[in-house]
């Protein structure tokens, strides 16, 4: 009885503590990236920003998913990507993104990705990857300075996705939406400010029974 006291004061204890103003602004629900697909029927980052910066070239930008440990590449010859999960079991991948830098180019500073199934843009689901694939990390923005084994000099972002088939998932088909960015979008006029380049991945999930 003495535990669930101590343990309920504590938990009082933080409710009441004040929440700093930052999250309740009403501005942050221009948060960057998540209204694609998500807050949104958007079908790309294009319908808020521009694809205006100078990394449009593909010889330099890094965009791959790799296996966690052994940092296999799952990139297929034609570009796509294919991950093969057994039903109900786990794999965790890491999506890598990144521009090769160069004396002569100011890199980008800030890296945003969504997975999405374009047939779930319309739903109203806040998930809009594959239904029936349970993922713990759809979408992220994140700035660069990430280091990983392999990837030399580069303005790098990586993180780690896990994916599950359910009993009721099917083969499906996701876009790896990726926008490399430096600077800050004007308020209320996200295509003012912020340079950015757009790209996008096809990636195929299938289901091993």
């Amino acid at each position: 009885m003495k535990a669930i006291m101590l343990m309920s004061s504590i938990i009082l204890a933080i409710l009441l503590l004040p929440v700093p103003s930052f999250f309740l602004s009403p501005d942050n629900a221009f948060a960057y990236p998540p209204g694609v697909g998500i807050l949104s029927k958007a079908k790309n980052c294009l319908a808020c920003h521009t694809n205006n910066g100078p990394w449009s070239d593909e010889a330099r930008t890094i965009i791959d998913i790799i296996e966690i440990n052994s940092l296999k590449s799952f990139r297929q010859t034609d570009g796509s990507f294919l991950l093969q999960v057994k039903r109900n079991e786990s794999l965790t991948v890491r999506t890598v993104i990144g521009r090769k830098t160069s004396p002569q180019e100011a890199v980008p500073y800030r890296n945003a990705w969504i997975y999405i199934d374009p047939t779930t843009i319309e739903s109203s689901s806040l998930s809009k990857f594959a239904p029936g694939w349970d993922v713990n990390l759809q979408l992220a923005c994140r700035v660069t300075g990430d280091l990983l084994d392999g990837y030399g000099h580069t303005a790098l972002t990586t993180l780690p996705m896990t994916i599950r088939p359910s009993d009721a998932a099917r083969d499906a088909q996701v876009v790896l939406q990726v926008m490399l960015t430096r600077g800050e979008s004007v308020k209320g006029k996200p295509k003012e400010g912020m340079v950015g380049n757009y790209f996008q991945r096809s990636v195929r999930l299938e289901v091993l029974d």
